[in-house]
């Protein structure tokens, strides 16, 4: 019989942990004729979620419990999950459960129909504020203006995926993985599932918009150089125009010497507009730059301090 695997990254979940596993029990093992394993990798949590989490692997065998050393990110504990797995294909998921479990079966069954790819499209979400739902609208318009992959909006990690997609995820040699990015880079037959995304049963929402620009960020520069083509181009642009100025200041100062003194404040604004724009451009090329230095280290993406009910 064939095995499927649920991958969910959990950061501080203490109060939603024994909900979400006792919903997937009900709400999905117990109605779909599979094998099942749960796959929770503990992200450095500092609340009681580790201890939860062994609980729920001593009573089930089914649960698999990985622990991270520390907090490395939900990208990386999402790819710890993902190594680990044995499903034939692979769930993944958030443990608070705004995300809903009620979906998986439609999603199985696209599945079974032939897709790769099942991704989640969300038509709405409920409990996030005006702000979120902006900075979300204007990432996705910005990164599909820049990437060469076109990438789903309106989506998250909550997907369900099959083993080759894995496998091929799995073997990339790169660190700075953006996991939405890759699993639409990799192509196969791909289909979302629409649905209404819910607030959060338990706790509070562990998406910070610091996690949130660190994300943004991997998404850009992992997925598209057209940054740095945009320097290029903005360069080129800006050479012109200097050397237009140059000769306009050069006719100027025959015809009336006195006549570029006006100038000066307009001078100095554009030194400053345009000092801005070089250390614009500096980061931008750091960014690229930190990138092959990560590489180069080849530092592991995680450290992971314990296993439970996992094979090696």
């Amino acid at each position: 019989m064939k095995k499927i695997s649920i991958v969910i990254p959990v950061f501080n979940e203490e109060e939603v942990l024994n909900r979400c596993y006792d919903e997937l029990n009900e709400k999905l093992i117990s109605k779909i004729k599979y094998n099942f394993e749960i796959i929770f990798i503990n992200d450095g949590s500092i609340d009681k979620s580790k201890e939860i989490l062994t609980e729920l692997s001593k009573k089930d065998n089914s649960v698999k419990v990985i622990n991270f050393s520390r907090n490395f990110g939900s990208q990386n504990a999402i790819m710890a999950g993902l190594k680990f797995t044995e499903g034939d294909s692979i769930i993944i998921m958030d443990a608070d459960l705004q995300d809903p479990v009620e979906a998986l079966p439609d999603m199985i069954k696209l599945w079974e129909e032939g897709n790769d790819v099942i991704y989640g499209k969300r038509s709405t979400r409920k409990g996030e504020s005006a702000f979120k739902l902006m900075t979300a609208k204007m990432f996705y318009s910005t990164l599909n203006a820049l990437s060469d992959v076109e990438i789903p909006k309106d989506t998250g990690e909550f997907r369900l995926v099959d083993r080759k997609i894995v496998d091929v995820i799995n073997n990339l040699p790169e660190h700075n993985k953006f996991l939405r990015g890759l699993f639409s880079w990799v192509g196969f037959k791909q289909v979302p599932y629409e649905y209404n995304r819910e607030e959060r049963k338990e706790g509070q929402t562990k998406f910070t918009l610091k996690k949130m620009i660190r994300l943004s960020k991997d998404g850009i520069f992992s997925f598209s150089t057209k940054p740095l083509d945009i320097i290029g181009k903005f360069g080129f642009i800006v050479m012109i125009l200097a050397f237009a100025f140059l000769v306009y200041s050069i006719i100027s100062y025959i015809i009336n010497p006195e006549a570029l003194v006006r100038g000066w404040t307009s001078l100095i604004v554009a030194i400053t507009f345009f000092s801005g724009v070089q250390l614009l451009s500096l980061w931008i090329i750091a960014q690229y730059i930190g990138r092959i230095y990560d590489e180069g280290k080849n530092r592991p993406n995680y450290i992971i301090e314990s296993k439970f009910n996992i094979k090696e």
